[in-house]
């Protein structure tokens, strides 16, 4: 399992403008900044780094999960914000038939995708709530002890 990644730019507040913009819809804000770097993702935990390089950079490809209404505003978001449109939002069924994904190219040539592998329709069940200090976890009660099965036991022992 992935947990983070990093994308060198070589026109970092190009690059970081059009990532806050572009990934907004899925959920995705700077979570972490410093000069000439910055960690973005979901309340609050940084999986995508953009780096300052003067080095040439190869394009890459990196793709996030959500869902189809996500997709849509995405590759929208993302055009607004100077991508290049890569394929639009739609099924792509050569990979299975609910790849439902849109692609763009960010401002330095890497190609940014946004896909759904959920069938249309398809709700997700709600995680469940963990304990806080709000709202304890319940107290499960042990069984009590049958009375016969000890007097059993005292038995045996005599």
């Amino acid at each position: 399992m992935l947990d983070h990644l990093s994308l060198r730019v070589q026109d970092f507040p190009r690059a970081l403008a059009f990532y806050k913009a572009a990934l907004a819809p899925i959920g995705y804000q700077v979570a972490m900044e410093f000069p000439d770097y910055a960690g973005l993702g979901e309340r609050g935990k940084p999986d995508l780094w953009l780096s300052r390089t003067d080095r040439a950079v190869l394009p890459t490809h990196i793709a996030f999960r959500s869902d189809r209404a996500r997709v849509d505003a995405f590759h929208a978001a993302a055009l607004a914000a100077g991508g290049v449109d890569n394929g639009g939002p739609g099924l792509r069924a050569d990979y299975h038939p609910n790849y439902y994904a849109a692609f763009v190219l960010d401002p330095e040539g890497n190609n940014i995708e946004v896909v759904c592998h959920d069938p249309p329709g398809l709700r997700k069940p709600v995680p469940a709530r963990a304990a806080s200090p709000r709202r304890p976890a319940k107290k499960v009660k042990k069984p009590a002890r049958k009375p016969a099965m000890r007097a059993a036991k005292t038995k045996k022992r005599r």
